[in-house]
């Protein structure tokens, strides 16, 4: 089968484009892992970019290989970012996800732009016929999961919609997980405080298997899965189904499975039983415990400086017609990083920067955006992360 949508398009590289004769100006918010090689490459490609974070040093730090102008770094203050950011301008969180909401309708406010890797909020959603009528850009799930996991899906749909989409069946699974390069004992290290990768672990996950919907608590749902030979154990994280509409299944499809889900190494579920006990008792001070927990944790399974860490990404769809298997093809991608450059951290900032070249390029419509869906666009991300040394693979069975 060929594969079209994997030749690169000509696309656009101009990165500042006048707006009101004036350039559009880009305000990074957050320096963590998971931004440093998006804030390199856009502090090389533009000339009007601010660097906002809580420790002015580790801003500074970010952009210490660039010696321009108008690029700069500051301290996190929220009101002085809004006072700075002119119309048109382009406003990135990096926050943690509970702060975006407050950062968008601020972002409308002042008529700004707005991006972010995490999953699209209700608030945010709620804003898109403001958004839109003011001609502007407000763009999420543009990171790794979710992100280039939307791009996989997206061309995996259309290429077999170009071959049938009569009296189909379809088996739809999406994971994705990051753990060290280097197993550990625990099968598993942080970066951050482990509270949140707990809590997540006892949120309702609902997907559809065996043609029905079910919903389960993720770590009892855990089961064994293999790529490319070597075996994870995965789980179903959140609600799959709206998906289904995301990536414009064909409504003739007879949907048998559809999960996203989490990748973790083999062996992680017996390293976290304790765990997994702990979150079984749901006694009222839960809470505390995963706190308490996860100060442990964190002391025992910290990345260390330099560590080298890994990210595994298969996305993979199966067509059946008359119980004849028509079509069995995935995109993958393995990644290893370490120090400012983590495997993480290249996935979902790189990815993130591309996003921006885009909206400062004018190339996604307004309103309120998730990945794009056209083939020219995705073609773009693929390219700068091929630039950046990230290898995509796909495989035709």
């Amino acid at each position: 089968m060929n594969f079209p949508y994997l030749k690169f398009n000509k696309c656009s590289k101009q990165i500042n484009i006048k707006v009101n004769n004036t350039m559009k100006h880009v305000h990074w918010i957050g320096t963590g892992l998971s931004s440093l090689p998006g804030i390199r490459r856009l502090s090389k490609n533009l000339e009007n970019l601010t660097i906002w974070n809580r420790t002015l040093e580790k801003a500074e730090n970010s952009i210490n290989h660039v010696n321009k102008i108008n690029v700069k770094a500051k301290k996190f203050d929220i009101d002085l970012i809004f006072k700075e950011v002119n119309p048109g301008d382009i406003v990135i969180s990096q926050l943690p996800a509970t702060r975006h909401p407050e950062i968008a309708k601020l972002c409308l406010e002042h008529k700004c732009h707005f991006a972010s890797t995490s999953y699209l909020n209700p608030e945010i959603l709620a804003l898109h016929e403001d958004v839109k009528k003011q001609n502007l850009v407000f763009i999420n799930e543009i990171g790794l999961d979710p992100g280039i996991d939307h791009f996989f899906s997206h061309l995996l749909v259309k290429d077999l919609k170009e071959l049938t989409s009569n009296n189909i069946e379809v088996i739809y699974e999406s994971y994705c997980g990051g753990f060290p390069a280097v197993p550990n004992d625990f099968r598993y290290k942080f970066s951050w405080s482990p509270a949140g990768v707990i809590k997540a672990l006892n949120n309702d996950a609902k997907f559809i298997t065996k043609g029905e919907t079910k919903t389960v608590t993720p770590y009892k749902s855990i089961s064994s899965y293999s790529i490319n030979n070597e075996n994870f154990e995965a789980y179903p994280n959140r609600d799959s189904t709206p998906y289904i509409k995301e990536y414009n299944f064909d409504q003739n499809w007879k949907v048998k499975e559809f999960v996203r889900g989490t990748l973790r190494l083999d062996g992680w579920k017996d390293a976290w039983k304790d765990i997994f006990s702990m979150l079984e008792k749901q006694t009222g001070t839960i809470e505390d415990d995963i706190n308490k927990k996860s100060e442990e944790l964190l002391i025992e399974n910290r990345y260390q400086p330099e560590e080298e860490d890994r990210v595994v990404l298969s996305v993979k769809l199966k067509g059946f017609q008359n119980n004849d298997k028509i079509f069995n093809t995935s995109y993958f991608l393995d990644e290893k990083g370490s120090g400012e450059n983590t495997a993480m951290g290249k996935l979902v900032s790189i990815t993130l920067s591309a996003a921006i070249d885009l909206m400062l390029d004018e190339k996604i419509e307004p309103g309120v955006k998730t990945a794009p869906h056209d083939n020219e666009n995705i073609m773009y991300f693929f390219k700068i992360l091929k630039e950046n040394n990230i290898n995509i693979q796909h495989k035709n069975e």
